[in-house]
């Protein structure tokens, strides 16, 4: 097992891609604290997955929060080795319509959340002094602008800065940073997002969902099941070598 007797945090992890990646770090001996929001669901996934996992509710934007859940998951498991940051919001409108409360929104969870989540555990990592692991969770809309979108590509955009700014910074203390850039997924979220390209393109429903799934060279949207090789590879010992850099799993949508 790869991460036999290791420490996770992820958030975001009660859903989606998060929880597709707590599943194959418990199957891969790790120790896993399910860090969300939304309380029902990660601790319905942490009875499912037995003592091996435990949950928390966090918001990443609240410090106070984050610091009480890095705390409880070394109270419980005895330390912090690995940090997922996956938690993330999206919304898109005309450059027009861009409030204050949604800019503060994407940019407080996306980026704000993830900086000061990453300070926390990075800070535990030094004081136990065996290094570690923090996997950042960016996107193709962080590679590129696009139309209608610019709020939330801006902050994916600034993740994948972050991730080569504290990669260069932290592996000094052998804590190794990197990220992960999906494409399309298939989850309860895209849904949403098709509703929102549905009204600003005058599309019809599940039309945008479709075209961006055969865009794709693979010939599919992504399923949060393709992302958990990639976390589960950028957590152990077989990237060791790999330091502030950002992994396309995209299905060859993006090149770079």
């Amino acid at each position: 097992m790869k991460l036999k007797d290791k420490v996770a945090i992820v958030t975001g992890g009660a859903r989606g891609i998060g929880e597709a990646i707590v599943r194959a770090y418990v199957q891969e001996g790790a120790k896993v604290m399910i860090a969300d929001v939304e309380t029902d669901a990660a601790e319905a996934l942490a009875r499912e997955l037995g003592a091996a996992a435990l949950a928390v509710n966090l918001d990443v934007r609240d410090r106070d929060q984050i610091a009480a859940a890095v705390k409880r998951t070394v109270q419980a498991f005895g330390g912090v080795d690995i940090l997922v940051n996956n938690a993330g919001v999206f919304n898109m409108g005309p450059l027009a319509e861009v409030s204050e409360a949604d800019f503060d929104r994407q940019f407080g969870v996306n980026v704000r959340g993830l900086l000061f989540m990453s300070q926390a555990v990075a800070g535990q990592m030094q004081a136990q002094g065996r290094g570690g692991k923090i996997v950042n969770l960016s996107s193709q809309a962080g590679r590129r602008g696009e139309a209608f979108v610019a709020v939330y590509c801006a902050s994916k955009a600034a993740v994948i800065s972050l991730t080569q700014s504290m990669g260069l910074e932290l592996i000094k203390h052998r804590i190794f940073v990197n990220a992960i850039a999906p494409g399309v997924v298939d989850t309860p979220m895209w849904d949403h997002v098709d509703s929102l390209f549905a009204k600003y393109e005058g599309r019809p429903l599940g039309e945008k969902k479709r075209l961006a799934g055969e865009a794709v060279p693979l010939g599919r949207m992504g399923r949060p099941g393709d992302y958990a090789g990639p976390a589960v590879f950028l957590a152990s010992a077989d990237s060791d070598y790999v330091v502030a850099q950002c992994l396309n799993v995209d299905g060859g949508n993006w090149m770079s």
